[in-house]
């Protein structure tokens, strides 16, 4: 399980990018649709390349009949997972720092036991206790920052909370299938999908029409180049190394315990995020009360490696 965990901090690591780039790209002005849907249109081209450099192109041919055989499943668990997730989480950064989106995101750590539960999956008490405690951590810190929080961030605290809860519901979906599926969720009996990228690709091809569907009802600005190209960044660190980094991690989990554990390693995202935004974007570094609460969450996710079941 050690190394389980291991990979989802380097996610973690990967996946804070997001919030430091997307509150840069929010700052100088781009539309927030375009920090989100361009980061799946770069993702694409990158996610097939890479697969068909790691299996050739009987591995594209695959991941082609995988989404063929279930295309609903796959744009449904993608719309929700990548979609309304990121939409979320860049909307958000149009009204509130970095930081504030980087803590309240880590909600997601627990509606993911929600998630299982809404699933019929039951999450062991130990699991719900060491996330109380990562939890309580990430409260601290957002209490010692909210002082400095305007009332627009409001805004992005709302669309935080819904995309904390479709994340992990979207990645979810993809392990129930993988594992034996149950009510409508349609059994996926594949080993590629252990692999992450190939998890990764058929979510960002099933998140298609729900990007194209946004765009054409909200018809944004054209992007900037420099919105382009902090989005290709985003693309290439978050969604491709992070994403299936963060689903090889869960795709080793053997029971929900392991599961709620993975997820609870982004919490992490708050420390490097914290530490990106300070050497980057001038954001001042949290007091002592902030401090505590970075190390009781980080005290939670070792307790979790070392309390294994």
């Amino acid at each position: 399980m050690a190394r389980t965990i291991l990979l989802g901090a380097l996610a973690a690591l990967f996946f804070s990018t997001t919030f430091i780039l997307n509150r840069a790209m929010a700052l100088e002005g781009g539309h927030w649709l375009w920090s989100a849907s361009l980061r799946y249109a770069f993702m694409l081209p990158i996610l097939l390349l890479w697969t068909l450099a790691a299996g050739g192109p009987k591995a594209v041919a695959d991941a082609a009949r995988l989404f063929g055989r279930n295309p609903l499943f796959w744009t449904l668990a993608g719309s929700i997972g990548f979609g309304v997730f990121y939409a979320g989480v860049t909307l958000a950064a149009g009204y509130s720092p970095g930081w504030v989106i980087a803590t309240t995101w880590q909600l997601t750590i627990l509606a993911t036991p929600l998630v299982l539960a809404i699933l019929g999956r039951r999450v062991p008490r130990k699991g719900l206790a060491l996330t109380a405690v990562i939890f309580a951590g990430i409260v601290l810190v957002n209490v010692e920052q909210a002082h400095t929080a305007s009332v627009g961030s409001l805004w992005g605290v709302a669309a935080v909370l819904v995309a904390a809860l479709a994340y992990p519901l979207g990645n979810q979906l993809v392990w129930e299938a993988r594992h034996g599926g149950r009510g409508r969720i349609p059994h996926i009996d594949q080993p590629s999908l252990d692999a992450g990228r190939t998890p990764a690709l058929l979510l960002t091809v099933g998140s298609i029409p729900f990007w194209l569907l946004l765009v054409a009802v909200i018809q944004p600005p054209p992007p900037s180049s420099g919105q382009i190209a902090q989005t290709a960044l985003v693309a290439l660190f978050s969604g491709v190394i992070a994403t299936t980094l963060f689903l090889r991690a869960r795709s080793r989990a053997k029971n929900a315990y392991e599961l709620a554990a993975t997820d609870a390693t982004q919490a992490l995202e708050v420390v490097f995020c914290l530490i990106g935004e300070t050497l980057l974007l001038a954001a001042p570094w949290p007091g002592p009360l902030g401090l505590a609460g970075i190390t009781l969450a980080v005290a939670g996710l070792v307790l979790y490696v070392c309390r294994q079941v």
